[in-house]
């Protein structure tokens, strides 16, 4: 009995989402400015996406957007648009696309790519194949942007 509920529950989290692979850069599927699916079938954490947004040496995002929740962190750019009330401009599937490749959606941002691994140029060797940002980092920062609404 134990053998059969032991592979019950093994077989239970091979089954699960956890368990799913995330969507390669290389085939996440861009629709009329939207990326539908979950890179990863399993929800973003917002208090992870909110320390990726603020990490200098992840995100960085607050190099070019100002973010009225994060008061406490200096320095924030004013190249893209404001983050305040983002979520009620964008929905989560519109936000996935522009945060996994936002050239997908504006032509002509400079933007990185934070879910692209390939098709850069001067990569440096150490970067080749590797995006910017995991699949799960990106559902988060999805995640924490839901959460800034107008005041």
């Amino acid at each position: 009995m134990r053998i059969i509920g032991i592979s019950i529950a093994v077989a239970g989290v091979l089954a699960s989402p956890l368990a799913a692979e995330p969507v390669a850069p290389g085939d996440v599927k861009y629709e009329d400015g939207v990326v539908m699916a979950s890179l990863t079938g399993v929800a973003g954490d917002a208090a992870n996406g909110r320390d990726v947004f603020k990490n200098r040496k992840q995100g960085n995002c607050l190099a070019c957007h100002v973010n009225a929740d994060m008061p406490e962190e200096s320095f924030h750019g004013e190249v893209g648009p404001e983050m305040t009330g983002v979520a009620d401009r964008w929905s989560a599937q519109e936000l996935r696309a522009i945060v996994a490749n936002s050239k997908m959606v504006f032509e002509d941002t400079i933007m990185p790519a934070f879910y692209q691994d390939a098709g850069f140029e001067r990569t440096l060797e150490k970067f080749e194949g590797q995006s910017i940002l995991t699949a799960q980092q990106v559902e988060d920062v999805i995640a924490y942007l839901q959460t800034l609404k107008e005041q």
